[in-house]
């Protein structure tokens, strides 16, 4: 059984692009409503979260290059 952000995720990801990047906006400037030491609590969850996925092999690696020229390349095409 799917949980809840699941849900939400498999949802999110048939947005429209645009959607999705403004979907993605809108709740990163809901973080700013955290008290930092909870922001800096869920940025390590997330932080071992990944880690432990790359470790196990379920994720793969992309060089920061490659990350940063496809991200600039996004950012470029919604506006």
């Amino acid at each position: 059984m799917l949980t809840e952000f699941e849900k939400c995720e498999k949802q999110a990801k048939h947005l429209p692009l645009q959607d999705r990047a403004r979907l993605i906006k809108h709740l990163i400037a809901g973080l700013d409503d955290l008290e930092e030491q909870e922001v800096e609590r869920l940025w390590f969850e997330e932080a071992t979260r990944r880690f432990q996925e790359f470790k196990s092999d379920k994720i793969n690696a992309r060089s920061s290059e490659d990350v940063f020229r496809d991200a600039r390349s996004f950012l470029q095409n919604i506006r």
